[in-house]
């Protein structure tokens, strides 16, 4: 049995304040006394690129040789990289779902072959053989995104909403978010919502669609990430068109956007941070650590009057943030504030 040091680790933060050593599915160059865990993840978005950066310097921090597969929003592609890290007895496993009722037949085959699976970023329904669960506060974020335009608006006006991939919990919860302050907030009516799924280029489609039908009754857009809110924004600047965007997640593109106006403002989901607490929690549980049913990561929001200071982390400093993000993940997890980045 490997000596846990990830715990220990962890622990110890609590009083003071720990990921590439091998990449790419099949590597198998891993040690003896290297963790070997498998990463599924539901498509390559800018969040899951730049989650990937925070999962890779905590893996080399900690000795975990990560394997990695991207299941290009397909849910049976999903299932097979699952029963591919299982027939390969890997230590754990981390899932990004591409939806939520999936994998249950996985999940099932994990836990009879004593593999720990993460659900991370995106939640599943079958949590009876799940290890544990890193998931952000997905209505909140909802919510906030919707308030901000309300509040843009003054309370009057009529938007679109972009969704993301449908059946997904982060879909599911941030559009009961945006439901929640709209059912509030009846001056604001929703002329067309539909799913682009995460993805900027869908986005501009979709939003070149709704300029056609609508035109100029468009007062806002309302984008549940910044990926897509940036394919909005394109198209509306293609169109000549120009009305308050809001986005979350807050990755390089979409902060640059609040710094500059386009967007109104998005919500930081630091996809190193999270990602990276989600990798450490796997390694717990595979060392036989205990580890909570759920790690709940709140998002900031982001406005022009704090971008400034987000911007230091996810890009103009972010080399030097990464190489403290080992350390600050376990110091997180012991204090329970998953999103601090102090």
């Amino acid at each position: 049995m490997r000596t846990s040091r990830i715990g220990m680790t962890i622990a110890a933060a609590a009083g003071s304040a720990l990921l590439l050593s091998g990449c790419g599915a099949g590597d198998t160059s891993a040690q003896e006394d290297t963790l070997q865990i498998g990463v599924t993840v539901y498509d390559m978005s800018s969040f899951i690129t730049q989650g990937q950066e925070g999962m890779e310097a905590y893996a080399e921090a900690n000795d975990i040789d990560l394997l990695w597969n991207s299941a290009g929003l397909d849910v049976s592609t999903q299932a097979s990289q699952m029963d591919q890290y299982i027939n390969q007895g890997v230590d754990a496993i981390v899932v990004v779902p591409v939806q939520a009722d999936s994998l249950q037949p996985q999940l099932q085959a994990a836990a009879d072959a004593g593999i720990p699976v993460v659900a991370v970023n995106a939640a599943l329904d079958d949590t009876s053989n799940l290890a544990s669960s890193v998931l952000p506060d997905d209505i909140s974020a909802g919510e906030s995104e919707a308030q901000a335009m309300v509040d843009e608006l003054g309370g009057e006006g009529q938007v679109v909403v972009l969704q993301g991939p449908l059946g997904q919990s982060a879909e599911l919860d941030r559009t009961t978010g945006i439901n929640n302050v709209l059912a509030e907030n009846p001056g604001i009516e929703v002329l067309a919502m539909d799913t682009a799924n995460w993805r900027r280029d869908e986005a501009v489609n979709l939003m070149a669609n709704w300029i056609s039908a609508f035109g100029d009754d468009i007062d806002g857009v309302i984008a549940e990430n910044d990926d897509m809110g940036l394919g909005a924004l394109q198209a509306l600047t293609e169109a000549g068109m120009s009305v308050p965007v809001v986005g979350i997640d807050g990755i390089e593109d979409g902060l640059n956007a609040v710094a500059d106006g386009s967007f109104i403002g998005t919500n930081l989901q630091h996809g190193r941070v999270e990602l990276a607490a989600g990798l450490a929690v796997a390694a717990m549980a595979a060392e036989g650590e205990d580890v909570e049913d759920l790690y709940t990561y709140v998002m900031p929001v982001v406005t022009p009057d704090n971008v400034d200071t987000v911007l230091a982390n996810v890009v103009t400093d972010s080399d030097a943030f990464i190489e403290r993000l080992p350390e600050l993940i376990d110091a997180n997890l012991a204090s329970g504030d998953l999103s601090n980045e102090e």
